[in-house]
């Protein structure tokens, strides 16, 4: 009771300092778009009124071509940040705050959150086809760690308060209390399981950041909408049916668009830190012709609720936004994917209802909510988000529709595809979450100590606890092997962090699963660092075991 008490305090904590974090991360980001694009491409976009903005683009006396200077050099600038000083606050803030609670026991190196902040400001406010989602979730979810972190907390408190920070963060960005905080459990698994025991501090801690920000900003959602919209008859749900067809469609080629793009940037023969420089130039070049497809693109949006915006237009702009994105984030620029994707979402939202001969406003809402809620498997949690985001609350029937038949056209059709969701590092659900793993680990153990388990203990002609007890490997697929040793006193891992120890000297070829010291179980992390004694749960490619036993004794030695 008395821990719960502590995370209620630490949760109102985060939830102001999410708010502040958000402010921070906005401010930074019009002085950049100040600079960038205003200053020296003497461009300016669009801008929502509620956040200061004009809806009106203006385009200065040298026209568009100053543009891919500025993407340009935004690119380099946010290039040479990233890979030189934390590598891993490159792309997707938002797929990386997912892995983070997966892969890394929540553990955020104290570097990041400044350096996502500075970064992500310099690539958006450049002109770069990113959404502010994904830098506030590292933001702020890198803060919650760092907190835990200062205060010794264990792994399982860290990652809950990464994912506290991560609701905090996004709820003063978009003005969305209640989506945010499923959002924040939901984008962690990709057929809609939830990370459900985090529910309550993932509300508290969106809705104190809410009322916190609404202090400073206003309460008034992000997007306007026309007063009075009116909900559909059987006809109109059939056009709503449509749009989510449509849109499941295009939630299907987003993550391929995507990953395809990143996989080609990969394989460039050129120095990571300049690769972002090259998608500011290709994203520069494709603003000559459409420059809507500059930014987040927020005042366009607002612009396709008002009907203002063309068929063709619409259209294209689907198309082209989708590569910028691609373009601008699988390249290793420092963004989000959500607001783009919010922006594709809206185009074809407002292209269906031109050709129904429909109101733009609903169209553009719901095709927001169904095109994110499919390509990036958080139906529930968009659902709210959208409807919150522009006040919208009329529409949440046929949002629903539309959005539950684009998430189920997206997970048909991408079964057997490469890349099937816009956030890679989600896993299908809580049993195949390595954050889960040490939880299921450490009660088959307890089994086993205990001779609990009902069952023989000799399967085929293995004793899985004589196994553990001497050490023996047990064969994988791919000739792996799962092994358990102790780290020998004498090896140079010792007092070294796992990234600068088995890491460095093994990389791919072991994976450490778990770490037993005294008697507890944790979760390695590449920060970790690892004594003499540790008990090491591994799996160890066929080429590194020679390699593995100068580190790690059996345990019956």
């Amino acid at each position: 009771m008395r821990q719960k008490r502590w995370l209620i305090v630490d949760t109102i904590l985060l939830g102001i300092v999410g708010a502040i974090g958000a402010q921070v991360f906005l401010l930074l980001l019009k002085w950049s778009e100040a600079v960038f694009l205003n200053l020296m491409a003497g461009y300016h976009m669009p801008g929502l009124p509620d956040e200061g903005g004009v809806l009106r683009q203006v385009i200065g006396p040298h026209g568009l071509w100053l543009i891919p200077v500025a993407t340009t050099i935004g690119g380099l600038v946010s290039g040479f940040l990233v890979y030189s000083l934390a590598p891993e606050a490159e792309g997707d803030g938002a797929d990386s705050a997912v892995r983070i609670f997966h892969r890394a026991g929540g553990f955020v190196r104290f570097r990041v959150p400044p350096l996502k902040t500075l970064t992500s400001a310099i690539t958006i406010g450049s002109g770069g086809a990113a959404g502010r989602e994904g830098p506030i979730a590292l933001i702020a979810g890198g803060i919650g760690s760092i907190y835990a972190t200062v205060l010794k907390r264990s792994d399982d408190d860290r990652r809950l308060l990464v994912l506290i920070g991560v609701a905090a963060g996004l709820s003063a960005i978009f003005r969305s209390p209640i989506g945010t905080a499923i959002f924040a459990i939901e984008v962690l698994y990709a057929d809609m399981e939830f990370e459900a025991g985090a529910l309550f501090y993932t509300m508290l801690g969106s809705v104190v950041a809410y009322a916190f920000n609404g202090l400073v900003v206003g309460w008034e959602p992000l997007f306007r909408v026309p007063k009075g919209l009116a909900a559909p008859n059987f006809m109109g749900l059939a056009w709503y049916a449509a749009l989510g067809i449509a849109s499941g469609l295009v939630a299907t080629m987003l993550p391929v668009v995507f990953y395809g793009l990143r996989d080609a940037f990969h394989k460039l023969p050129v120095p990571p830190h300049v690769k972002p420089a090259i998608g500011g130039l290709g994203i520069g070049l494709m603003a000559l012709v459409l420059p809507q497809v500059l930014g987040g693109g927020y005042g366009w949006i607002q612009e396709a609720i008002d009907g203002h915006l063309a068929l063709g237009i619409l259209v294209a702009l689907v198309f082209a936004k989708t590569v910028a994105l691609a373009l601008t984030v699988s390249s290793g620029g420092s963004g989000g994917s959500f607001g783009p994707t919010l922006f594709v979402g809206a185009m074809v939202g407002g292209a269906m209802a031109k050709v129904f001969h429909e109101p733009s406003a609903a169209f553009v809402v719901v095709g927001m909510a169904a095109v994110f809620g499919g390509s990036a498997r958080v139906p529930i949690a968009t659902l709210l988000m959208v409807t919150e985001m522009t006040g919208g609350y009329q529409l949440l029937v046929p949002a629903a529709l539309a959005v539950m038949l684009s998430y189920f056209i997206q997970t048909s059709l991408s079964r057997r595809l490469k890349y099937n969701s816009l956030y890679e590092s989600q896993v299908p659900g809580r049993g195949d979450s390595p954050a889960h793993h040490v939880e299921h680990l450490r009660i088959a153990m307890d089994l086993l100590e205990k001779r609990s388990v009902t069952s023989p203990s000799v399967i085929g002609h293995l004793d899985l606890l004589a196994l553990l007890e001497s050490g023996i490997a047990v064969d994988l697929t791919e000739g792996k092997q799962l092994t358990i040793g102790v780290l020998r006193p004498e090896s140079s891992w010792v007092g070294r962090p796992i990234r600068l120890g088995s890491q460095e000297e093994l990389g791919a070829e072991m994976e450490m699963v778990a770490i037993l010291r005294q008697g507890e179980m944790l979760l390695p992390h590449p920060d970790m660092l690892l004594q003499a004694g540790d008990r090491v749960l591994s799996i160890v490619s066929p080429g590194a075991r020679d390699r593995l036993s100068r580190h790690l004794a059996p345990l019956s030695s």
